[in-house]
């Protein structure tokens, strides 16, 4: 059971109190994304982290004023945008500062050069400190957050309070606030909308990060509040490289004018980026996998299908390796299911040529694929063999649930149940016609441009160098 925070005004003044003039200071140093360039431009964010080892990609972003950096953990499966907040708090991850690994420095660099505001070059914050800005439960932010539930407030003019728990057993329990978010836009403006947010007053397996980016659908996200405020379209878009790191960006101007291959987004529960039906082909051939609804969700790690269909899938690829210079390596524990060659593998590229691609088709689009090479299914271990990305979701307590790519997510309160991934949802469990819910994730997801398009209710992607930054 935990304690409910209240944030006296008195306590919060004295944690962290800013001037009228120093908070008027930085506004007037902002551009408003009103009137003529009204949707004309993007926000650009440098991408840092992998599928493997590091399991995550995350952002770093500014809050306040004077604004602070913290870095968040990209999810286009939720909402909420939270932050570790000092209130004090529970189970936080300490403060460090950025680092930036060699092979990600000239995007890293390049970004902050010409889409972060210079003021963002600084220590990184673990702890966002609230003063006296917290939503209540009355206001319009609050109600968006548990649509399409009620929002559970006694009095109107409370604060309005969280709680999200996570399948690993992680969760957040905090206050809905607002605070200023300075930003670059691609055309060169800067500017520092006033934006609400999630502070997490306690934390359970809260990770390295300082909280997450909820880049969902619902209109308490950071897109959709910067669209209502009149800043970028709401469109969020990310490109993750199959080297590690990328960029994300909010707004249209970014997404590419050819090349892109869309279906519509279907509607479901808890806001998800779901499309279909679509069908599995292993090869550039039918497998026998159809009527997948699928859920787009970027964030960490690996592909999860139930047991019967990873039980299909895997014999379909280990019946065609047969005569292969590949044999099963139990002693390697870096996934359930690796093999080993003659002898050690350095990347994926040196197995490619082994295995065949995955395809999904969707039968309503037409001559639409979101398409599976083995880049995208498979990792090269520590010990130089090659794992198999596609886990058992059963043995990991998914039931019937089937992702292809990371961490499940559970929303208290809410229908909202997603993975870090790309989800495939599918509809029954006869696995000759079609399946229950199956994902797709990060690990399926790289070296893709992938776009969200909320204005138009559609889903876009397209083959990208995500190691270079993109063209404003």
């Amino acid at each position: 059971m935990h304690s409910r925070l209240l944030f006296p005004v008195s306590i919060l003044f004295a944690i962290f109190a800013v001037s009228f003039s120093d908070k008027f200071s930085l506004e007037d140093r902002m551009q408003s994304g009103s009137g003529s360039n009204r949707f004309a431009s993007s926000v650009a964010f440098p991408i840092k982290g992998n599928v493997y080892p590091l399991g995550h990609f995350t952002v770093s972003v500014n809050i306040g004023n004077p604004p602070k950096i913290f870095e968040l953990d990209i999810d286009t499966g939720s909402d909420l945008t939270w932050v570790q907040c000092d209130a004090p708090c529970t189970g936080c991850t300490l403060v460090s500062l950025i680092q930036i690994d060699g092979l990600f420095d000239s995007c890293f660099l390049f970004f902050y050069r010409n889409f972060v505001p210079s003021m963002t070059l600084q220590p990184r914050d673990k702890q966002y400190r609230p003063h006296s800005n917290a939503v209540r439960c009355a206001e319009p932010l609050c109600s968006a957050l548990f649509f399409p539930g009620k929002v559970p407030c006694k009095n109107p003019n409370d604060q309005c309070d969280y709680d999200v728990e996570y399948a690993d057993q992680g969760s957040s329990i905090g206050v809905l606030v607002r605070d200023l978010f300075p930003m670059r836009l691609t055309n060169g403006s800067v500017f520092a909308p006033n934006l609400g947010f999630g502070c997490g007053y306690d934390q359970k397996h809260g990770g390295s990060t300082a909280g997450v980016l909820g880049l969902g659908s619902g209109k308490a996200t950071m897109t959709s509040q910067l669209s209502a405020l009149g800043h970028v379209r709401n469109v969020v878009g990310h490109c993750l490289s199959g080297q590690g790191g990328g960029f994300l960006f909010f707004g249209g101007d970014l997404v590419p004018s050819s090349g892109m291959s869309w279906t519509p987004i279907m509607p479901s529960p808890g806001g998800r980026y779901s499309s279909g039906p679509a069908e599995v082909y292993f090869g550039g051939k039918a497998a026998g996998i159809r009527g997948l609804t699928l859920t787009f969700d970027s964030g960490s790690s690996y592909t999860y299908f139930n047991s019967q269909v990873y039980g299909a899938v895997l014999n379909l690829l280990k019946n065609d390796l047969k005569g292969k210079p590949l044999s099963d390596e139990p002693k390697d524990k870096t996934l359930p299911v690796c093999w080993k060659g003659t002898k050690a593998f350095r990347s994926v590229v040196d197995v490619r040529n082994f295995f065949k691609p995955l395809a999904l088709s969707f039968t309503d689009s037409k001559n639409v694929q979101f398409q599976i090479p083995p880049e995208a299914y498979l990792i090269i271990s520590k010990f130089g063999n090659v794992c198999f990305g596609i886990l058992n979701g059963s043995q990991v307590g998914l039931g019937n649930v089937n992702v292809i790519g990371g961490k499940m997510r559970n929303t208290v309160g809410s229908t909202k149940n997603h993975f870090q991934v790309l989800f495939f949802y599918m509809l029954s469990s006869n696995i000759s016609t079609s399946f229950s819910p199956k994902f797709v994730t990060d690990i399926s997801l790289l070296d893709k441009i992938v776009v969200y398009d909320n204005e138009r209710q559609q889903i876009g992607w397209a083959p990208a160098n995500c190691n270079r930054p993109p063209k404003k």
